[in-house]
């Protein structure tokens, strides 16, 4: 007698794929966020068929981490913003990128 089996399928998680200070794992968008922010925020929001001032926004990361089932809070996206800016619009950026190779943006 076969006893069925069962088997846990590995889905990606709902989480962001790269941390807020992961720079190293794309030294190129972050440094277009660093010496061209704005160019980088228009990236993010073409990319979400969004408006080009809204790339770097609350609003926007929000909207994201909503989408794809992030953890979080508007408080945190809101502080995450505030007080590191670029790298929050970076870690955006890359998730993006990954979510674009994995075919699931």
């Amino acid at each position: 007698v076969v006893q069925p089996q069962f088997s846990v399928a590995t889905a990606p998680s709902n989480g962001w794929q790269t941390g807020l200070m992961d720079c190293c794992s794309d030294c190129g968008v972050c440094l277009c966020g660093m010496f061209c922010f704005y160019c980088l925020g228009c990236q993010v929001a073409s990319a979400m068929d969004e408006c080009c001032m809204c790339g770097g926004s609350v609003a926007m990361r929000t909207l994201y981490r909503t989408k794809y089932s992030i953890p979080g809070s508007i408080y945190s996206d809101y502080c995450t913003v505030l007080f590191c800016g670029i790298c929050s619009l970076c870690q955006l950026k890359r998730d993006i990128n990954r979510r674009k190779e994995m075919g699931i943006f």
